[in-house]
C-alpha cells in the first residue's frame, strides 16, 4: 500500500494580499527578510549573514515537503515579489493540529498585512484542511506580534520559561491557541 502524497503548497487570495508558494526565484527577497535585524529581533535563529543561506533554506523546504506535510507562502502586494512568509508547519492530521508562524518586511510593519496573511491562514487550515487547533509560539517581548494574534482570536495558554537560546540570549515562549470551534464563532 503506498503512502498518501503530500498536497501541493496552494496559492491563497485576499484583498490585498496573495500567498503562493515560495520559489527559488525568492531567494533575494527571503535573504533580505531573514537578515533583517528588526524582523529577526525574536525570531528563534539569529539574522542570516549569507546570501545562500536563503537558497539553502528554500531547498531544504521542498526537500522536507516532499516527505512532510507543511506549507510555507510567499507573501505578495502588487507585485510577485516577497515581502513576507507565513507557514502552517508541524502539522498533525491525527491529532488535527499544526503551527503557525509569520514574518513581514519591516518597511511594511503597520498596514494589516501581517493580519491578512495570518487570517488567510487560519481560514485555510479550518475551512480547507480540517484542523481543529491552531497554535503559536511568540516571544513575550514582542508586543506587536502577540497583539497581531490575539486581534486573529488566538488566546494566550501559557508560558513556557527558557525555552529558546538564539545568539547567546535565552528566551521565553508565550504559547496561543485557536480552536476551530473558537474560529467559527468569530
Amino acid at each position: 500500500m503506498s503512502e498518501p502524497s503530500i498536497p501541493p503548497v496552494p496559492t491563497l487570495t485576499g484583498g490585498r494580499v496573495r500567498l503562493r508558494p515560495l520559489r527559488k526565484v525568492d531567494a533575494e527577497d527571503f535573504f533580505a527578510l531573514h537578515s533583517d535585524l528588526r524582523v529577526m529581533r525574536y525570531w528563534s535563529h539569529p539574522p542570516w549573514t549569507h546570501r545562500d543561506q536563503a537558497a539553502e533554506r528554500i531547498a531544504q523546504l521542498e526537500r522536507d515537503h516532499a516527505t512532510a506535510e507543511f506549507y510555507t507562502w510567499a507573501a505578495t502586494v502588487g507585485t510577485d515579489r516577497l515581502i513576507g512568509t507565513v507557514s502552517l508547519f508541524a502539522l498533525n492530521r491525527t491529532q488535527q493540529r499544526a503551527e503557525l508562524g509569520y514574518a513581514l518586511s519591516s518597511a511594511l510593519w503597520g498596514n494589516g498585512y501581517a493580519t491578512e496573511m495570518v487570517r488567510m491562514v487560519v481560514a485555510f487550515a479550518f475551512d480547507s484542511i480540517g484542523l481543529s487547533r491552531l497554535e503559536a509560539d511568540i516571544d513575550p517581548r514582542n508586543e506587536p506580534s502577540c497583539r497581531l494574534i490575539e486581534r486573529v482570536g488566538f488566546l494566550r495558554e501559557g508560558l513556557l520559561r527558557e525555552r529558546w537560546r538564539v545568539a547567546g540570549e535565552v528566551t521565553d515562549s508565550a504559547i496561543y491557541g485557536l480552536l476551530r470551534s473558537e474560529y467559527a464563532a468569530q
